[in-house]
Parts: structure tokens; C-alpha cells; sequence
């Protein structure tokens, strides 16, 4: 175990002692104006049971019982919540990231000590709840960027190699970022015209300072959305001209494929969602002092 995880792990001990400070965080964290219940909304004639600890009845909803876990995805759960915020907490601290098999040794030691799959399962309910529930519109001057995630095919095994050649075999990502705030991302099926638009016009104001962009075709009527769009010619060399650049988002894209090569080793299509949703929750609340906090308030 390297130092950085173990000063991790002393620190989560620290802050987290016991199942019951858990608890408490958890409550602070989803309810910091008071509880309420999850059923109706309302703090009115909610009551706390003194004969079970973090459980309440709503009066509202006809003496309702919920506790601190209800309606978050550690209900039903038959790990203690301190075992799920460790996972959580192992995830947070590792800037490019960690895999549910590196989180699974470092807790227990040997992979077969435990149940490998309930940790893998874990981190797939935590980068899920990572997902941008919804978000403002990006400002000031924005860049927008598409890069592709996947293996070059001639390091595939002969019988796992593809005909196609360049970009053929790979996932699609665009993403925006704005340069003094966050990143939105997401995967898509081609980087055709109408899917470029389509998400510019979700993702950024059209009162930006500037839209930076590359040559891509598929930029081509953003000028008419309208938006101050410039592009930065790659083909030829250009790079950066004054502001004109996309050298932001593309820091983005080589810190998650760094992510996905260097600690994921490789990502389906099917759960790459997942970790462009970690990957973006970790650069938004790259300023946030209590970024387990966040996460904590949604889940």
C-alpha cells in the first residue's frame, strides 16, 4: 500500500471512527436545513423515534417511518455505512482515479479475503450518483471538444482485433468546459453536425465570451447559433491563438484516459457513462473543501 493511500485511509479513520458518526454525516449531508421526510418533502410534523436512533415518522404521510438510508442507494444494504463511505472516500482522494480492485485490496488485503463483486457493485452505485442531476448553463469562455476512449487495436489479441482503422473502434466523448468553472461530458453514438450542435446549444449559453473549437465540420453552424465562435486549426499546426485554444478540455480528456488506462486498464461501453461521471464530479468540485460532502448529499 503506497503512502498517499495509507495517509488516506488514516484520515478517513479519523474523520469516521464509528458506524454512528456515519450516520450523522449522512444526515447532515441530505438534510443540512433540518430533516425532512423523503416521501413528502415537508420538515412539518416530523418527529424523531427516541427508541431507534436516525429513524423519524412523518405525520404528513399517516405516521410514515423512514431513516437516515431511505431513499438513498445504501437502503437495503447489508454493508454498514461505513464500509460504503470508505469505498466512496477511496474513490474521492485518487485523482486519476481507482479501481474497485485496488479498493477491494486496500481495505481487505487479499482480493479473496472479501467479495470482490459487492465493492466493484458499490462503486457503480457511487459513480452513479456522481451524475450531474442538472446544471447551469456554461459561461465566459468556453471550449468544446470531442476525444474517443478505447484501446488501439493493434494492442488487441488477435481474436479480439476489429476491421476499421483511426477513430473506427473507439467511443465517442464531447465535451465543454468552461475555463474558470466546470466540465460537462458525455458520450455519443457519431460526431456528426447535428449531435455537435444539439449539445453546444444544451450545454452552453449564447451570451459566452467566446466558443473555442477545433476545425471540425461539425462545429460549422455554431456561428449562426449564434455564438462568438473561433476555431483553432490543428491541421496546420496552430494551436493557440490568443484566446483561441482548447488546450483546457483537452487537459480533461488526457487526465480521464490517463484514468482509464492507468488505473481502469480498460472501460465497456456500457459503464464508460459511469466514469465520465466520476471523472466530471471530480473536476467540478476541485475547489469544494468537502467533496465527500457533496457526494454524500446525492446519494
Amino acid at each position: 500500500m503506497s503512502n498517499e493511500t495509507t495517509l488516506s485511509v488514516d484520515a478517513f479513520d479519523k474523520r469516521f471512527p464509528t458506524e454512528e458518526s456515519c450516520r450523522e454525516a449522512l444526515r447532515d449531508a441530505r438534510w443540512p436545513n433540518g430533516v425532512e421526510c423523503p416521501k413528502c418533502g415537508k420538515q412539518e410534523k416530523v418527529y424523531a423515534l427516541k427508541s431507534k436512533p436516525f429513524y423519524w415518522l412523518c405525520k404528513n404521510c399517516k405516521s410514515y417511518r423512514f431513516s437516515v438510508i431511505s431513499g438513498t442507494i445504501f437502503e437495503n444494504t447489508k454493508k454498514p455505512l461505513k464500509v460504503w463511505f470508505k469505498v466512496a472516500y477511496l474513490m474521492l482522494v485518487a485523482k486519476k482515479g481507482r479501481s474497485a480492485l485496488e479498493i477491494h485490496r486496500t481495505m481487505y488485503g487479499d482480493p479473496f479475503t472479501a467479495d470482490y463483486h459487492t465493492t466493484w457493485y458499490m462503486c457503480t452505485r457511487l459513480r452513479a450518483a456522481m451524475r450531474n442531476q442538472s446544471w447551469n448553463q456554461l459561461m465566459g469562455e468556453v471550449e468544446v471538444d470531442e476525444t474517443y476512449i478505447g484501446g488501439a487495436n493493434k494492442n488487441r489479441h488477435a481474436s479480439m482485433k476489429k476491421k476499421g482503422k483511426g477513430t473506427a473502434n473507439k467511443v465517442a466523448v464531447i465535451g465543454a468546459i468552461a475555463r474558470k468553472g466546470n466540465v460537462v461530458c458525455q458520450m455519443i453514438e457519431n460526431a456528426d453536425t447535428e449531435t455537435l450542435t444539439k449539445f453546444v446549444r444544451k450545454t452552453v449559453d449564447s451570451k459566452v465570451d467566446l466558443l473555442a473549437t477545433d476545425e471540425h465540420s461539425g462545429y460549422r453552424y455554431l456561428k449562426w447559433a449564434p455564438y462568438p465562435h473561433e476555431t483553432i486549426a490543428h491541421s496546420t499546426g496552430e494551436y493557440v491563438r490568443g484566446k483561441v485554444h482548447t488546450q483546457t478540455i483537452e487537459s480533461f480528456w488526457s487526465l480521464l484516459k490517463r484514468g482509464v488506462m492507468g488505473s481502469y486498464h480498460k472501460v465497456s461501453k456500457r459503464y464508460l457513462p459511469l466514469y465520465l461521471a466520476e471523472f466530471t464530479f471530480r473536476y467540478n468540485n476541485r475547489k469544494n473543501p468537502d467533496m465527500f460532502g457533496e457526494l454524500l448529499s446525492r446519494c
